[in-house]
Formats: structure tokens, sequence, C-alpha cells
């Protein structure tokens, strides 16, 4: 997986404990937990795809008010 993440924005992906095999993200601004996965994936990689989706969002406003 290439870090194709913008600065200053960063993403983890980790195991999940339940359901087993699943992940999840969590992101990053600044070092700072701003939003963290309320979905489980079942790769590391579509797990990235979506953290990726909500970077982008956040960079444009997308949903907020």
């Amino acid at each position: 997986m290439t870090n194709e993440v913008p600065h200053p924005y960063s993403i983890t992906v980790e195991p999940l404990k339940k359901p087993e095999g699943h992940f999840g993200w969590a992101l990053k601004k600044h070092g700072k937990l701003i939003e963290r996965s309320d979905r489980s994936f079942l790769s590391e990689a579509k797990a990235f795809e979506n953290a990726l989706r909500a970077v982008e969002k956040d960079q444009t406003g997308f949903g907020s008010r």
C-alpha cells in the first residue's frame, strides 16, 4: 500500500477484535483524531480506501454545515 495520504493527515488501519478478520481505520489531522470508522471492512485495502474518501470529504468540506 502506497502512502497516498496528503499532509497533514494520517490514516491508521487496524484489525478489529470483533468481528474477527475485519478491519477499521482512524483518521488523524496534525496528530489529533478527527474521525474513526464505524463500520468494519473485509480487507485492509477496503478500509484504507474508505479512509481516503473521509480525507477528501474533510478537505472539501462536503457534508459540513
